[in-house]
């Protein structure tokens, strides 16, 4: 049996980057899966359903699917937007000189204006990248459906001690049940005396409230239905049923 809540994580690297996929999953009857994936990949999105759904029949998952860049291959991606760098700087000294105010106005001064210096969008065919997230999918699938067997063990162990409890209880009630009708007569014919009145125990009118006491305090047929359901989830608690 498996839970349906649980956290899974896998990475793969390709060509500079890192996809990371990231999922984890909670109650809900039926499957709803939620994906956050870049836009350069969002063609991706119906082979991630895919794949997901061939692993987890039920439960909310949320899919998030990411990329890094390689530190060591950085210098690579840096991009310069000259242009734009030259723009401050002329803005930068065309108000120095207006308000005359004192100061060096130094190469890092531009270089942190923003997107002068920036990092390269990344241009991936998405099918060439898929084996990559393909791959990290099915080892955050893995990890996922790994945790989500090892609580459904737990909770299955739980509701194992529960249910003997109870089919217990069960075993003392159908005991018991065979004295409940002579107890009620006998308690019957105590408050009849108690009351002063002289009606023999054969009384047809004690015989017929006794008769009626016993067809309404039958358990017969609950105690059976109680067996059946009993059997029918020790049999699911054993199976790979999702809960």
């Amino acid at each position: 049996m498996r839970s349906m809540t649980g956290y899974g994580r896998g990475e793969c690297a390709k060509d500079g980057c890192k996809f990371t996929v990231e999922l984890n999953s909670i109650n809900r009857k039926q499957s709803d899966i939620a994906i956050n994936l870049p836009k350069e990949l969002v063609e991706l999105e119906p082979r991630i359903r895919d794949g997901i759904n061939s692993q987890l029949a039920r439960g909310r998952i949320n899919a998030v699917i990411a990329y890094h860049r390689n530190t060591e291959k950085a210098a690579e991606q840096v991009e310069l937007d000259e242009a734009l760098a030259l723009a401050y700087l002329k803005a930068i000294q065309k108000l120095q000189k207006r308000t005359k105010l004192n100061g060096s106005i130094t190469l890092d001064t531009v270089l942190r204006a923003p997107g002068v210096l920036k990092l390269a969008e990344p241009t991936w065919d998405a099918e060439s990248v898929w084996p990559s997230v393909d791959t990290a999918l099915k080892k955050a699938l893995a990890q996922l459906v790994k945790m989500r067997e090892k609580e459904g063990r737990f909770l299955a162990e739980d509701l194992t001690k529960r249910l003997e409890v109870l089919m217990a209880g069960a075993a003392r009630i159908r005991q018991a049940a065979p004295e409940t009708v002579k107890r009620y007569r006998e308690q019957l014919h105590g408050r009849v005396k108690d009351a002063g009145l002289t009606v023999p125990m054969d009384d047809e009118r004690l015989l017929k409230e006794v008769v009626f006491f016993a067809d309404r305090c039958d358990i017969t047929e609950e105690l059976t239905r109680l067996d059946s359901r009993s059997e029918e989830h020790t049999s699911e608690l054993q199976s790979p049923y999702v809960i």
